[in-house]
């Protein structure tokens, strides 16, 4: 080869710095010719270091990576990091371009990589697939794989809406890359079903197709509870009963004044009194004390387990605790305090609960029939026994034994005729998601190939680490943008963003590339064939083939062009 030219380039690594290099084309002496140009050598070092056509290392594309989808960062300060840590300068443009550009090199090395992952999971004795969608708001609805024993994404795609045809492709193009699943976990919609169902159908061996008991659980709870709840939540604002305790609990704040602290010190002692019965104390001991009773009032959610409806029943709770404070009220009122003004403040409490217990609006029909619906659930909940993260397969057993008694005693229980009306469809709606989901509900255990080391395997009963996996995404989300809303950001969102999860476990990160430190050199070797453009540069595939119906982004730039209303406008005239 013969020296054709020297150029001086510069670049910016993790590594170096910001730098300038001088660099020899090497050239072909015989004028060797491919694709109509000279052949052309230049340095490989270099080649291993920088972009294509860029004067970014590969090394600062996984760190802003790993920066913006694993530890959701601002643009601003991973631009103000590597400046400080590096003394390397980007623009916050060139950072949205470089973590784009992160995800299109991190699925191509997932992809590439997926006979190893592949043997991977086969020496495991397979591998279940869990499967699951998320969205804001109908838009940018995602749908992701994932490999149940090793928590790896697999794969993750845009789909328009959650329809089978958008979900079943998806699913072959995983089990023709990773192998056949020996199992495969569901929520309970209907896309999710149908796909399910129809892929199952074209295998030759059968798998068996479980039901999430989370969502099944959720579904139930949804269609039993929300509409009593929801009408529990209208009467309690319908008297303003919130606002009432909160002014009440403010007003006795302003008249205790710097007198809080002794009147908690005499609350305190009241407290720790043997007699139950004792009655409420005089002075600022006595206001305090009915100021608390009102504060308890108000901290009704405590009752609840975060888990959010409808495993939590916040408006039963604040009913439950307004009964009990109206009974308790009463028996202090029996005997009176002698200090008029605690007296006072005891009375008026009892008047702002007292809709609530004399059952104007008509608080009882319906709280006694949510608290009747909301038992049942707690019931059907405590069979699942979903508390049990690692059951074994005796328990699984004792859980279907458990659920076939319940359905059993349901039936025994509902009333065939009568005024009963309520009880009778909750129990009919129960009996009737256990009717259609209940095949699903079991098969769990999965045996393991002899040459895979033999004996049984537990499939995950829901699909929580998926859950958490969008719950994640979601919070980094909008820990990076502010934005509570993400209608936008998942419009937006590449569906590899998923994929970056693997990163975070070092079984994945070992196959694919050995070590995180390794990362910017396998993103290397996939450019290596050809240095002249990026895989980067190469045209993006849009996974899905039909648009939604609700307003894209792309849509609104078309519809609110001025000129599109005045098209429509000189149409409509010419009539």
């Amino acid at each position: 080869m013969n020296v054709q030219k020297t150029i001086q380039r510069s670049g910016r690594t993790l590594a170096h710095g910001s730098f300038r290099v001088g660099e020899t084309v090497w050239v072909c002496p015989s004028g060797c010719k491919q694709e109509g140009k000279p052949v052309t050598a230049r340095s490989s070092h270099l080649a291993q270091l920088l972009l294509p056509r860029s004067r970014v290392g590969y090394d600062v594309l996984v760190y802003v990576g790993c920066q913006r989808f694993l530890q959701y960062r601002q643009r601003l300060e991973i631009r103000a990091d590597l400046e400080r840590q590096y003394g390397i300068v980007l623009s916050t443009g060139e950072i949205s371009a470089l973590g784009q550009r992160f995800l299109l090199y991190l699925e191509r090395l997932h992809w590439k990589g997926a006979p190893t992952l592949r043997a991977a999971l086969e020496a495991d004795g397979g591998w279940p697939l869990h499967i699951d969608a998320t969205g804001e708001d109908g838009r940018g609805t995602m749908v992701t794989v994932l490999a149940g024993w090793r928590g790896w994404v697999l794969s993750a795609w845009k789909a328009p809406t959650e329809r089978a045809e958008f979900i079943l492709p998806g699913i072959q193009r995983v089990a023709a890359a990773f192998g056949a699943p020996c199992a495969l976990m569901r929520d309970l919609g209907r896309a999710m079903t149908e796909a399910a169902q129809q892929y199952v159908q074209s295998l030759e061996t059968p798998i068996p197709v479980l039901a999430c008991h989370q969502h099944f659980l959720s579904d139930i709870g949804e269609d039993l509870l929300e509409k009593g709840h929801n009408q529990l939540r209208d009467l309690f604002r319908k008297i303003k009963l919130l606002p009432h305790l909160r002014a009440f609990v403010r007003q006795q704040g302003r008249h205790l004044g710097e007198a809080i602290g002794p009147g908690r010190d005499a609350l305190d002692r009241w407290l720790q009194a043997t007699d139950h019965a004792h009655p409420i104390p005089q002075g600022v001991g006595g206001i305090t004390t009915v100021r608390s009773l009102a504060q308890w009032v108000l901290d009704y959610r405590a009752d609840g387990s975060g888990q959010g409806f409808p495993f939590d029943l916040p408006w039963l709770n604040l009913y439950g605790r307004c009964l009990h404070l109206s009974a308790a009220l009463q028996t202090f009122l029996h005997t009176p305090p002698a200090d008029g003004k605690v007296r006072r403040s005891l009375e008026t409490l009892r008047r702002i609960l007292h809709p609530v217990e004399c059952d104007r609006p008509p608080f009882t029909s319906v709280g006694d029939s949510l608290a009747k619906r909301a038992d049942l659930f707690t019931r059907l909940r405590a069979v699942l026994r979903l508390e049990d993260n690692e059951p074994t397969v005796k328990q699984l057993k004792n859980v279907q034994s458990a659920l076939k008694r319940f359905t059993a005693s349901l039936r025994r229980e509902r009333p065939r005729r009568g005024p009963a009306r309520d009880i009778r469809q909750a129990i009919d709606l129960i009996l009737a998601h256990l009717d259609r989901h209940s095949p699903h509900l079991g098969g769990h255990a999965i045996a393991v190939p002899r040459e895979a080391g033999g004996g049984v395997r537990l499939v995950a009963r829901t699909n929580n680490d998926l859950e958490s996996l969008f719950h994640t995404i979601k919070h980094g989300e909008r820990r990076r943008s502010g934005r509570k809303i993400l209608t936008q950001d998942f419009e937006v969102l590449p569906p590899a963003a998923a994929l970056a999860s693997n990163l975070r476990h070092p079984d994945y990160v070992s196959l694919v590339c050995g070590s995180l430190d390794h990362l910017a050199e396998a993103f290397a070797q996939l450019d290596a064939p050809d240095r002249s453009r990026s895989i980067a540069a190469g045209p993006r595939h849009n996974n899905t083939t039909t648009e939604s119906a609700s307003l894209s982004t792309r849509d609104k730039q078309l519809v609110r062009r001025p000129i599109f209303e005045d098209r429509i406008l000189a149409a409509s005239q010419c009539m």
